[in-house]
């Protein structure tokens, strides 16, 4: 091995300021890819500060970040979670700890743009069948009561509906269709927790390339909905 290399491998990594706790590996891939939306080095450091907590679990990360705060006073973290039914209790923050809930009911149900599918996908949809599919399983943008309801993550699911229907026994490339989602895509509850990440993980340089996008309230527009 070269000098040089030799050099950059045995020097320590920086310890992380803050942790970004999700539920699962397919929502790591999802935060990705809206990072990406904003930067490439979001999306690094979206990668490089998840933690896989195995489920909701928001207990587990409380324990996990207070345990690594006795060595590294000042550490933050930001737990994000599905609200998975309507009416799931609070789920409250500890110290160093912001929780964020989501609206709806997964996190999958912000990804229902079928254009934004379709790019994901790279299917031109000759014949429409793709586009009558969505238009019968996925409710109207505006019906945040049938959002809530939605159970999305079998919807994308790899033995759900969507997926049999295009002979994806694998699944589909949810970071995939996140990362080619458009700003005029992306649901309020998404760009604030943009917002929410460049805040944690200190990305306050992106800034004036978000303002951009705003339409009012927080660099990435509105948030609709209670959430925590």
């Amino acid at each position: 091995m070269p000098r040089a290399q030799r050099s950059k491998a045995a020097q320590p990594k920086a310890p992380r300021r803050a942790l970004l706790y999700v539920e699962g590996a397919g929502d790591r891939a999802i935060l990705e890819g809206w990072a990406r939306t904003v930067s490439p080095r979001l999306e690094r450091a979206v990668r490089e500060a998840a933690i896989i907590l195995g489920g909701r679990q928001p207990a587990r990360a409380r324990a996990h970040l207070a345990k690594l705060q006795e060595q590294q006073p000042g550490l933050r973290g930001l737990c994000v979670l599905d609200r998975d039914v309507a009416g799931s209790g609070r789920d409250e923050p500890a110290p160093g700890l912001e929780v964020y809930t989501w609206g709806r009911r997964h996190i999958e149900s912000y990804l229902l743009a079928p254009d934004a599918i379709r790019r994901g996908l790279g299917r031109r949809d000759h014949d429409g069948r793709l586009r009558r599919f969505l238009a019968e399983h996925f409710p109207a943008p505006d019906d945040e009561a049938a959002f809530l309801r939605l159970h999305a993550k079998h919807l994308l699911g790899p033995r759900g509906p969507l997926a049999l229907e295009l002979g994806r026994g694998r699944g589909l490339p949810l970071g995939r269709i996140a990362r080619r989602m458009r700003p005029e895509e992306l649901h309020p509850d998404v760009r604030e927790l943009l917002t929410r990440l460049c805040r944690v993980l200190d990305f306050s340089e992106t800034a004036p390339v978000v303002a951009k996008r705003r339409a009012s309230g927080s660099a990435f527009g509105p948030r609709a909905g209670a959430h925590e």
